[in-house]
């Protein structure tokens, strides 16, 4: 049991460390946002579709009320993807990534509304001194800028996380991961197939290899580790474990792109890695 709780949990921050490359990709991308996201799906959708195959997975919604979930779950994972990217673009890295990641908050105070379990106190606890961390990590604002629009994207693109992972935790226990995965790319990719012919595509051939890195790694293997995870954790243990994205983020983008990040991201980012192992082991507590 101690073992497969342990691996349950790699894979959990294994989905959580591929999940944050979305952060400097989709700042580092030269490509309008609704453009990067249908790529991102189209291509996710594409790569899970060749392994569903290869692994022979059921690929049938089993009735109309799962089918209507998925449906919905998909328009605001659609949401969620364009909203966050927004809020890359308009900020940077850290403010970006920061900013969506009120959502284990958000889903703390959510989750009562879709399951039956109750407002935890342990939670509620976590919760604000991931809230603590974020609030330290985070640079200081200048409301005049883009980057209060930057942050108001980004805490609308963690409501609509955490509702569409709370939508999802249901059926994540009678799907494959891959399948649910699969069936949401698909949905977002004709949702927003209307936009390759509003927008400017000139850049596409210089900025594809990038995208395939979304599709591949952060989306198709990432989302569908992290849908996985539904089945052996609560949604609100699995979104405060995925809190360490922003520290996986802001050292990707410092590496990659050059941010340099201040002795606040240092504080606020030990905050929430103690926090995320606090819950790491209550949680093995649990399904002990």
């Amino acid at each position: 049991m101690k073992n497969q709780h342990s691996n349950h949990l790699l894979l959990l921050t294994l989905a959580t460390l591929f999940i944050s490359t979305s952060g400097t990709l989709g700042r580092f991308i030269d490509l309008p946002t609704s453009i990067i996201i249908w790529w991102r799906a189209a291509l996710a959708a594409l790569f899970l579709f060749i392994f569903s195959k290869y692994k022979k997975t059921n690929l049938k919604i089993h009735s109309r009320k799962d089918f209507f979930i998925i449906l919905l779950s998909s328009l605001f994972l659609a949401a969620h993807w364009v909203t966050y990217f927004y809020a890359l673009k308009l900020s940077n890295v850290a403010l970006g990534m920061l900013s969506m990641f009120t959502f284990p908050i958000i889903t703390t105070f959510l989750e009562p509304l879709f399951t039956n379990s109750k407002l935890s106190s342990i939670h509620i606890f976590l919760g604000a001194l991931v809230l603590l961390g974020i609030y330290i990590l985070a640079p200081s604002f200048d409301f005049e800028s883009a980057h209060l629009k930057g942050i108001i994207f980004g805490v609308f693109s963690a409501f609509c996380y955490a509702t569409r992972n709370l939508m999802l935790k249901k059926p994540a226990a009678n799907y494959d991961g891959t399948s649910l995965m699969l069936f949401q790319t698909v949905i977002v990719t004709i949702v927003l197939f209307p936009v390759l012919f509003m927008k400017d595509l000139s850049n596409l051939s210089n900025q594809f290899p990038y995208l395939i890195l979304l599709g591949l790694l952060t989306t198709a293997i990432g989302h569908s580790l992290f849908i996985s995870s539904l089945k052996y954790f609560s949604v609100s243990t699995a979104s405060i474990i995925g809190s360490t994205q922003p520290i996986f983020g802001i050292i990707i983008a410092f590496i990659f792109l050059g941010e340099t990040p201040t002795l606040n991201t240092f504080i606020g980012g030990s905050l929430i890695l103690i926090t995320v192992i606090v819950e790491s082991i209550r949680s093995r507590k649990e399904n002990n």
